[in-house]
């Protein structure tokens, strides 16, 4: 079998971007607006953005305090999915504004209401802050769903990278707490923090964390992982859904990951477990992508399917 080659348009773009500056550079603010700075390019590449019907600043007022937020409405009439989207950035980057398009594009093509959650960021605000947040925000979009115009029955908790994390934690809990979800969906999501990506015989489990030159390497999560606080040698499933006891009773779930991802073989190896614990699940790998993917669609022809496909195979899952 040939093995697969990285996306030719995507390995062109981060060549380009090879000089831009570290976290050791630049410190935790350079990394914020780093952040930014590489989706507004990314953005400002796509032909056909996709636009909601309504999208307006909100605050959510939860059990974890007030957390700022984005409403998307979507050009439909009826109770609608309503979807809870937490970005990703490593717990210490990204918000409502670096991932404007990706909720956009859910808004849109799951026709979906979509609350997108500025959750606290770490080191300001370590772990479990921004657990308690994701989980806070959900309860908050199922006590609100008269007013937001979603369907009971189709409440969606949705992430990507550390968002993903976030999302299926919250999922767990929901499960725990008698908050029901129609489905989780977890894009390139981060699954096992179990030694803080520094551990050799955890990181042995992942050979997909050997990956080097893609963007996202296995130093920059460990970096991330100290930065959010939790504790390496003690697995905490509202940090490491993997290690999770039980998942049995999960939402059912949509994992995608990417093939030139550090994280590909832990969120495969969660997607098995799901599936093993009866869960339903909807896996996809992409073979050419790299752990940045779901933001290239303008960069990457194959990264723009990828990330609509997402949006069909959660919309699938729902009308199961």
């Amino acid at each position: 079998m040939t093995a697969p080659v990285f996306d030719p348009d995507i390995a062109a773009w981060l060549a380009a971007r090879a000089a831009d500056p570290t976290a050791a550079d630049t410190g935790i603010d350079g990394v914020r607006a780093h952040s930014r700075a590489v989706n507004d390019r990314a953005r400002a590449l796509l032909e056909a953005p996709a636009v909601p019907a309504a999208e307006s600043a909100i605050v959510l007022d939860t059990e974890a305090g007030t957390l700022p937020a984005r409403l998307l409405r979507p050009g439909v009439q009826g109770p609608c999915p309503t979807i809870v989207y937490l970005h990703g950035g490593g717990w210490i980057a990204g918000g409502t504004d670096t991932h404007a398009q990706h909720v956009r594009r859910l808004c849109v093509e799951a026709s979906a209401v979509v609350v997108s959650v500025d959750y606290r960021l770490a080191p300001e605000h370590v772990f479990p802050a921004a657990f308690d947040d994701a989980l806070a925000a959900t309860r908050w979009a199922h006590a609100h769903l008269a007013e937001l115009g979603g369907d009971p029955a189709r409440v969606v908790v949705a992430g990507d990278s550390a968002g993903a994390q976030l999302a299926a934690s919250a999922a767990l809990a929901c499960r725990d707490t008698a908050t029901p979800l129609a489905a989780q969906l977890l894009i390139v999501p981060v699954t096992d923090l179990l030694g803080g990506y520094t551990d050799h015989e955890v990181n042995a489990l992942y050979p997909s964390r050997a990956l080097e030159g893609y963007g996202l390497t296995t130093p920059a999560m460990a970096d991330f992982t100290r930065a959010y606080g939790v504790d390496p040698a003690a697995p905490d499933w509202r940090s490491s859904p993997l290690r999770a006891a039980d998942l049995s009773g999960a939402a059912p779930a949509v994992v995608h990951t990417a093939g030139f991802d550090p994280l590909r073989d832990e969120g495969a190896a969660y997607a098995r477990r799901l599936t093993a614990s009866g869960v339903r699940v909807i896996e996809r790998r992409w073979p050419t992508l790299n752990h940045g993917y779901f933001s290239l669609g303008g960069v990457s022809a194959a990264a723009e399917t990828a990330a609509r496909t997402a949006a069909r195979d959660l919309t699938d899952l729902l009308s199961a």
